[in-house]
C-alpha cells in the first residue's frame, strides 16, 4: 500500500496516518451510537460516516493529482466564491442538532453543507499566495493590514451565524502562516494584545497592568515602530476595554453560559454545566484502560451530550482509557508534525506551498486542541469538532480535500 501511495507522488506516513484516524474515527462513532435506547440518528451515523471516508478517499484521489499551477489559480477565485457562500448562511443559514441558533448549514435540499468549512481552506490558499509574494517578509503593522483582512472578513462572517468555535480556526490560520512568513514573534504579540485586553478587562487591575506592560513594551521597540503604528496598538487595546461590557450583554444566554460554566462548572450543573462534568466522569471513569469498546456506561445511558460529535474524545477516554486517548494524541502530533517537516523540507521558492502547509496545520491545530480541551475542561464549551474523528461529512470531506493539497503543494516543485 506505501508503494501505490509512493506512486501517487503523496507522503505516505501522512497519508495513512490521517486514514488510520478516519477508521478509528468511524469505531468510535459506531461505539458512541450503541446505547441502551436506540435512536435512528446516532445508531446508523458510523455508516452514514463511512460513505462520506468513501467520497472524500475519491475526492482526495483525485485532487492530489491537480497541477500546483491550477491551485495556485483557484486561490482567489474560491475565496470569492466562500464569502458569497458565507453571505448567503446568514440570510438562509439553517442549525443543526443542539445548535439551531447558529446558522451554519445551507440546505440545497439534495445536499447540506457548511461554508464555513470552504472558507477555511479559501483562505488558507489565498493567504498563502498573498503572503507568498512578500519577498521582505513583515516587518511591520502596515504589512499586516491585508493578510488580515483576508482573514477578518470570512471571520466576521462566522461570527455573525454566531459560530465562535469556527471563528477561533481562522485566527490558528492567520497566526500560523504569518509565523512562516517570517513575521517577528515580537509583531505576532503585539496583533494579539487586544484579544487579550478584552479578556482581562472585566478586571480594572488585570487590565491595568496589562496596558502598563503594553506600552512598555512598545517604549523597548519605539525604533521598530512609527509613532502612528504604536499609538494604533494602544486605541486599539483601548476600544476592545470599551466594547468588552457591550458584547458580553450582546451574547446570547447560552453563550454566556457556556463562559461561566467554564470557569465552574457547578454554576449550573443541570444546565450549561452538564456537558462538560458528564465528558470529564466519563473519561475520568475510563482509568488506565477503559470500560471497553461499545460498553462505556456513561455513553450506554445516553448521559454524555453530543457523544458522537463533539464529544466523541470523551467516549475515547471512558471506553479506550488513558491508553487510548494517549494514543489519538500521539496520532494527531505525528500528522502535525509531518505538516511542520513537510514544510521545512520546501525551498524558498516554494514558498506558497509552505504557507498552505502551515495554513492546514494551524486549522488542524485549532480543532485538536479546542474539542480536546473543552471536553476535560480546559477551554470552553465552543462546539468544535475533533478532525477525522467527529461525525460530520462536510468537515470530513473538506478535511480529506486539506489532505489532497497538502500533499500535492509539498511535492510538486515549481
Amino acid at each position: 500500500m506505501i508503494r501505490l501511495f509512493e506512486r501517487w507522488a503523496l507522503d505516505a506516513q501522512l497519508v495513512l496516518g490521517i486514514l488510520g484516524l478516519t477508521l478509528f474515527g468511524v469505531a468510535m462513532i459506531y461505539s458512541a451510537g450503541q446505547v441502551n435506547v436506540p435512536n435512528v440518528v446516532t445508531e446508523y451515523a458510523w455508516l452514514r460516516q463511512a460513505r462520506w471516508m468513501v467520497l472524500a478517499l475519491v475526492v482526495f484521489t483525485a485532487l492530489s493529482r491537480v497541477p500546483l499551477r491550477w491551485i495556485e489559480w483557484a486561490a482567489v477565485p474560491s475565496y470569492v466564491v466562500s464569502l458569497l457562500l458565507l453571505a448567503l448562511t446568514l440570510v438562509i443559514g439553517e442549525g443543526r442538532g443542539t445548535a439551531q441558533g447558529v446558522k451554519s448549514f445551507l440546505n440545497l435540499g439534495f445536499f447540506s453543507f457548511q461554508p464555513a468549512e470552504v472558507a477555511k481552506l479559501a483562505t488558507i490558499l489565498a493567504l498563502a499566495q498573498l503572503l507568498s509574494q512578500k519577498e521582505s517578509g513583515i516587518n511591520s503593522l502596515r504589512e499586516l493590514i491585508a493578510p488580515g483582512m483576508v482573514v477578518g472578513i470570512p471571520l466576521v462572517l462566522v461570527l455573525g451565524q454566531p459560530d465562535l468555535g469556527t471563528a477561533m480556526a481562522f485566527v490558528g490560520i492567520l497566526f500560523t502562516t504569518l509565523y512562516w512568513a517570517a513575521a517577528p514573534v515580537w509583531l505576532l504579540l503585539l496583533v494579539a494584545s487586544p484579544v487579550v485586553g478584552l479578556i482581562v478587562s472585566f478586571n480594572t487591575v488585570l487590565w491595568s497592568m496589562f496596558i502598563v506592560t503594553v506600552v512598555g513594551f512598545l517604549v523597548l521597540l519605539r525604533y521598530r515602530l512609527s509613532l502612528f503604528e504604536s499609538v494604533s496598538v494602544v486605541l486599539a487595546n483601548f476600544a476592545t476595554a470599551t466594547i468588552g461590557r457591550p458584547l458580553w450583554e450582546s451574547l446570547a444566554d447560552y453563550q454566556r453560559n457556556r463562559i461561566l460554566v467554564y470557569l465552574d462548572p457547578e454554576v449550573d450543573p443541570r444546565g450549561a454545566g452538564y456537558q462538560v462534568i458528564q465528558s470529564k466522569l466519563a473519561i475520568g471513569s475510563g482509568g488506565f484502560e477503559g470500560s471497553g469498546f461499545t460498553i462505556g456506561p456513561q455513553k450506554r445511558f445516553d448521559f454524555l451530550p453530543e457523544q458522537h460529535t463533539d464529544f466523541i474524545f470523551a467516549v475515547v477516554g471512558e471506553e479506550l482509557g488513558f491508553i487510548g486517548t494517549t494514543l489519538a494524541v500521539v496520532a494527531f502530533a505525528f500528522v502535525l508534525s509531518r505538516l511542520v517537516r513537510m514544510a521545512s523540507h520546501l525551498s524558498e521558492s516554494q514558498a506558497f506551498a509552505g504557507l498552505v502547509l502551515l495554513g492546514i496545520f494551524g486549522f488542524w491545530l485549532v480543532h485538536v486542541f479546542v474539542n480536546i480541551g473543552m471536553t476535560i475542561g480546559v477551554v470552553p464549551i465552543t462546539g468544535i469538532p475533533l478532525p477525522f474523528v467527529s461525525y460530520g461529512g462536510s468537515f470530513l470531506l473538506m478535511s480529506w480535500v486539506a489532505v489532497a493539497i497538502a500533499v500535492r503543494v509539498a511535492h510538486e516543485h515549481p
